[in-house]
């Protein structure tokens, strides 16, 4: 394997010399020079394909000849020649190199394309060589085109005699698919056209000895798989950073075929890139393999940095540390980081310090307790400091993607603790103005689930929902896997609140496989995965099947559990318990999750859930009357942060407790006013809850009216109108407890109202629900 050349490089030179040679036609250019400058700069975008032919298409890495017909046959020779495109015109100057003399003289003419300079020219003019044709395209040294020929010329005259052999040997082979077309153009060739010295040798030798010669010096020229001198040091280090860079931007494992191939491609280089452990790290750690991630983030930093060298000892520092901290090492993570911010300050590498206290502040909110032990927090301040310090730098040392993250924090710790919506709004505009004007379309991820977020709190699903759905249909492929994934299972959960279960596990499925291969992405997935199902077993009252996902479940709520996913499985143990009538149980936990909500400094908008969820406990006990100031703090904590969903709630709680004590119109107002603005939620628990705690308001109105009256009998049917609502709302869940306590609130009033075949038709609906729901069970 060679360091640099491959036969694919010196076609890419013949067709650089035909453009200098002013060979190619001005429509052409444009197809042409994009096809060149996409193997020259591959870290740039792909530019369009001009070609029909290679439109659907893409390039291979290691360039065949079938790519540079599929793209000149299709074009016209400048020449004129009648019959004769640019093909043809590429092949005349491929078979024109006949010898490994002819390929030195080849590379020793590439500097008749690069421009002059002072001295060369006043050299030229001095020995009487006159200037190039003013038909001749001349290549600046600094263009792209002048600096890959004067590296190609360089190369090649480093050398070996061995290495040279090699690529005359490969480029014969590459050439030889050719032959037969070649052939058919320019009449009937000689057995070894393409080499002048098999040849020219074949009088001399004859034919017997030439061929013998032939098969000593080149073997089978018409293997196909012999793919030897293809591929150069450089294609290697090319494609490792490919794939470096599609896994840091993807957060995606290399695909298992393509794994394959480029084992096999590094096993026919002597010498193996450092970065290839780089890469070996990075598949190891997004497979969850520790040790194996370990020991090769070890080995690349070894291979790259020589002793006493630190320039670069913090990026090996702050990849160790994000690495311990995703396989819960958090202590040892926050030592690495720690260290990872004294070094950056000590080298003076402010992107590396920026980053490493930008990663201290969002682990920080994760995992309060570690950083509280660790005493870290002395590093970047208070919370809304620590961030101004950050947005500060960030917009000073031109990192953009840092100073839009920085926004969407301040944002998010506004909403955390129930600050002003607006400005909430203010620093979620500014970062989608730096977004849209540097382009940095893989932070549209952050940005749309920090909105998506804000409208579900504001009360405003259909636009939450939208938002993760633009996300899924538009940027996703722009952004890391890790943001689609969340927003694929934020959707999925959206969906479950409107009873939509098959779709919403539909959605997950349709995540793709390789991208799932991913150690935590794959976690991720199973946890929600088993927590869609648990809501769902839960609504089947399936308690038995439910114990079963939460015994699983709660076993991954520990110090790395994802602190969303984590607070939605205790809501549900809760409720669980509550099933189960073990409430002292239920309570003791809702007291705990509030404890650690008040002490870690959670969202508030968690402590309003908590505290709305233990009124409503109060009134599963008997004892509505004791859950009032409960419901009134989370009302009021509600109102104030525009909590607006759980305002709703917690006023419904509230209307609960004023039945219990017999104020039925206040209750009945109070509800009134809320459903409607409820029903813009889109959360068919909170709809059916409402619902049910309205028919108790009209029943109890019902029960102060006199026996018989007109008024009376507009209450019970304005329950009856609300059963039913409330009964569509449990449907759609799947909610048997819930339809079965609608069904046996129908049956009551029907009694009341004298309909007795009514009533028996609720309790006849009533035991099947709980007949279908045991046959589920069993």
């Amino acid at each position: 394997m060679t360091r640099f050349l491959t036969p694919s490089k010196v076609g890419l030179l013949c067709l650089i010399e035909l453009y200098t040679d002013a060979e190619v036609l001005s429509s052409s250019t444009i197809p042409i020079l994009s096809f060149i400058l996409n193997q020259l700069l591959p870290s740039t975008q792909p530019a369009p394909q001009h070609n029909p032919n290679l439109s659907n298409q893409d390039l291979p890495f290691v360039l065949d000849l079938k790519s540079f017909e599929n793209l000149l046959s299709a074009h016209q020779s400048a020449s004129g020649v009648p019959g004769r495109n640019l093909w043809d015109r590429f092949l005349t100057k491929l078979w024109d190199i006949d010898s490994l003399d002819a390929l030195h003289v080849f590379f020793a003419r590439r500097t008749n394309l690069l421009a002059k300079t002072r001295e060369d020219a006043k050299k030229d003019a001095e020995m009487g060589i006159p200037p190039a044709s003013s038909d001749m395209i001349i290549l600046s040294r600094t263009s792209p085109f002048g600096s890959f020929v004067r590296k190609s010329k360089v190369e090649f005259e480093r050398l070996k005699f061995n290495d040279a052999q090699l690529l005359w040997t490969a480029f014969l082979r590459w050439r030889y698919e050719t032959r037969t077309y070649w052939a058919r153009r320019n009449g009937m060739l000689d057995r070894w056209a393409g080499d002048k010295a098999l040849n020219d040798g074949e009088g001399e030798w004859g034919a017997e000895a030439t061929e013998m010669l032939e098969l000593v010096a080149y073997g089978c020229l018409n293997i196909e798989d012999d793919e030897s001198g293809r591929v150069s040091t450089d294609d290697v280090e090319k494609l490792l950073e490919f794939q470096v860079e599609r896994m840091q931007k993807l957060g995606n494992r290399i695909p298992v075929e393509v794994k394959g191939k480029f084992k096999d491609i590094l096993k026919a280089s002597f010498m193996i890139p450092s970065l290839s452990h780089y890469l070996n790290f990075l598949d190891a750690w997004r497979a969850g393999d520790y040790t194996t991630s370990f020991d090769n983030l070890h080995r690349y930093f070894d291979y790259t940095m020589q002793n006493r060298d630190r320039l670069f000892y913090q990026y090996a520092l702050m990849n160790l540390a994000v690495l311990q901290a995703d396989f819960g090492c958090f202590d040892e993570a926050v030592a690495a980081m720690l260290e990872t911010v004294s070094t950056a300050r000590e080298n003076k590498d402010m992107h590396c310090l920026n980053f490493a206290l930008n990663w201290l502040y969002h682990f920080g909110k994760a995992h309060p307790k570690v950083i509280r032990e660790a005493e870290s927090t002395n590093m970047i301040g208070v919370e809304r400091e620590g961030l101004a310090y950050l947005r500060i730098k960030a917009k000073e040392s031109g990192m953009w993607t840092l100073w839009s993250s920085t926004l969407l924090s301040e944002a998010k710790l506004g909403m955390s603790n129930g600050e002003s919506v607006a400005t909430t709004f203010e620093n979620i505009l500014k970062s989608s103005y730096l977004i849209v004007d540097k382009n940095m379309k893989p932070m549209m991820g952050p940005q749309t689930a920090l909105v998506s977020h804000l409208w579900a709190r504001l009360g405003v699903m259909h636009l939450a929902t939208q938002y993760s759905e633009v996300y899924l249909s538009t940027y996703a492929r722009y952004g890391l896997f890790d943001d689609t994934l969340r927003h694929t299972c934020r959707t999925a959960h959206l969906w479950t609140d409107k009873g939509r279960y098959d779709e919403a596990m539909e959605k997950l499925e349709s995540l793709d496989e390789n991208s799932l291969r991913s150690w935590k992405s794959n976690q991720l997935w199973l946890k929600y995965r088993g927590f869609l199902r648990l809501k769902r077993d839960l609504h089947h009252n399936n308690l038995d099947g439910a114990d079963q996902l939460l015994s699983q479940l709660l076993q991954h709520t520990g110090a790395d559990a994802d602190p969303d996913l984590h607070f939605e499985i205790n809501i549900l143990h809760i409720d669980y318990l509550i099933r189960r009538t073990d409430f002292n149980a239920a309570l003791a936990k809702i007291e705990k999750l509030a404890g650690a909500a008040k002490e870690d400094g959670e969202d508030i908008n968690l402590r309003v859930r908590l505290l709305t969820m233990k009124a409503l406990l109060q009134d599963q006990c008997g004892r509505p009357q004791k859950g009032f100031s409960v419901a009134v703090r989370a009302a009021s904590i509600a109102w104030r942060a525009r909590l607006i969903p759980g305002l709703w709630a917690a006023m419904g709680a509230i209307a609960n407790i004023l039945t219990s004590l017999s104020e039925f119109h206040a209750s009945s107002q109070i509800l009134t006013s809320i459903i409607p603005r409820a029903l813009e939620y889109e959360n068919c628990a909170l709809n059916a809850q409402l619902y049910s705690f309205l028919v108790d308001a009209y029943m109890g109105i019902a029960g102060q009216a006199k026996r018989g009256s007109l008024k009376r009998r507009e209450c019970l049917t304005k329950c009856l109108e609300f059963i039913d609502r409330s009964f569509n709302e449990y449907s759609v869940l799947e909610d048997i407890k819930g339809q079965c306590e609608m069904m046996a609130k129908k049956a009551t009033i029907m009694k009341v109202l004298g309909d007795k075949l009514q009533a028996d038709d609720c309790a006849s609906a009533y035991l099947d629900l709980k007949r279908d729901a045991a046959l589920a069970m069993a």
